[in-house]
């Protein structure tokens, strides 16, 4: 049985390999220096805002936003990467070279896949090990105005819980199980939808099947009178994994994280198709690299004198676009419950690796 080599050529392999990476890391870092630029200037002015904040708060805020986009804006890079590299190398006649040299559309193509293949499981660790450490502090950070940096670690921001009637805010929320705190909490306290009483405290915590508020005051809405106390046992009946999980965001957990957070949301009886839908996304999204140098492919092949290159560039540029669209609205449609969790993270990686197979086998010439 004869054998077809995925790389005839080790040499040509790694030319092209080295100028699709060292271009798709150039438009990756012209990005990322815009949006950065772009972002910071329109932040500035409410991390500036708050009294001591200064050039080092700027930096810092750089530092948790430049994670986000790095990783946002690396599958657009190894589009773009891999459309500049094809179409010099079409644009040169060193793709007629090769296949002169008896090397196929898909063996031109091969070395920038397995590229992408080791680019793909760098973004996932990146991902994992940085940027959701990044948007989980950016992000309280944000809910604070931009004031003293949160030091705890699992910082919930913004928390609503309902009990019967009555509504529970808690500006943040830390630690977990009998540990969990709560600050900045509002105590809404209604029946059957009327406000009777509203109660606010400092912080609180767990007590027997219960939360003990400390520094209470308490506003009677019909008698209009306050009443201050130092503490109060209420809420009776609210377990922690309430709060704790009422805000679970996958974009600010791990994948071991979010997999035990989504166990934890199904044994309490809560809905988990959103969260499984961005658990699976959180592979399917740095595999999405895999994929541009197929639907990009097309700029590839052609004669370049034929006036069709530029036609091909944008051809493929526009396939790996509508991909990121597809699979922006099949996540939307995940959330939304009309699809299932696999299907709304697979659905799109799967149909565009068909469509681009395709199109390269019909492009070839």
């Amino acid at each position: 049985m004869l054998k077809v080599p995925l790389f005839p050529s080790k040499r040509i392999a790694f030319y092209t390999a080295k100028l699709f990476v060292l271009r798709s890391l150039a438009v990756l870092a012209a990005l990322v220096v815009v949006l950065q630029t772009l972002d910071l200037l329109g932040e500035s002015g409410k991390i500036l805002r708050y009294p001591g904040n200064g050039d080092a708060e700027l930096w810092q805020y750089v530092s948790l936003r430049l994670p986000q986009l790095v990783s946002r804006f690396l599958p657009f890079s190894v589009l773009l990467g891999t459309l500049v590299t094809l179409a010099g190398l079409n644009q040169n006649s060193e793709v007629i070279a090769m296949k002169a040299a008896g090397i196929s559309a898909h063996q031109i193509v091969a070395p920038l896949i397995v590229t992408s293949l080791i680019i793909a499981a760098v973004s996932f660790v990146f991902q994992e090990r940085i940027v959701t450490r990044s948007t989980a502090t950016l992000r309280a950070w944000e809910a604070v105005d931009y004031g003293e940096m949160p030091r705890e670690s699992g910082v919930h921001n913004n928390v609503w819980v309902r009990n019967g009637d009555d509504l529970i805010f808690a500006a943040t929320v830390t630690g977990r199980g009998a540990g969990t705190q709560l600050r900045g909490v509002r105590l809404y306290e209604r029946t059957g939808g009327t406000l009777e009483a509203m109660i606010t405290a400092e912080r609180g915590t767990r007590s027997g099947d219960g939360w003990l508020l400390r520094n209470v005051e308490r506003f009677d809405v019909d008698a209009t009178t306050v009443t201050k106390m130092p503490t109060l046992l209420t809420a009776r009946g609210v377990d922690p994994t309430q709060f704790t999980l009422a805000k679970v965001d996958p974009a600010e957990q791990n994948l071991p994280t979010l997999r035990d957070s989504i166990e934890q949301m199904r044994v309490a009886g809560r809905p988990t198709a959103v969260l499984e839908a961005g658990l699976w996304h959180k592979i399917s999204g740095p595999l999405s690299a895999v994929l541009m140098p197929l639907l990009a492919g097309v700029a590839a092949f052609g004669l370049a004198r034929s006036g069709q290159l530029f036609l091909r560039a944008v051809l493929g540029m526009a396939l790996g676009f509508a991909y990121f669209v597809a699979d922006n609205f099949a996540l939307a449609m995940g959330n939304l419950g009309a699809y299932p969790p696999l299907l709304a993270a697979w659905a799109p990686f799967f149909l565009f690796l068909l469509i681009g197979e395709t199109v390269l086998v019909r492009t070839e010439e």
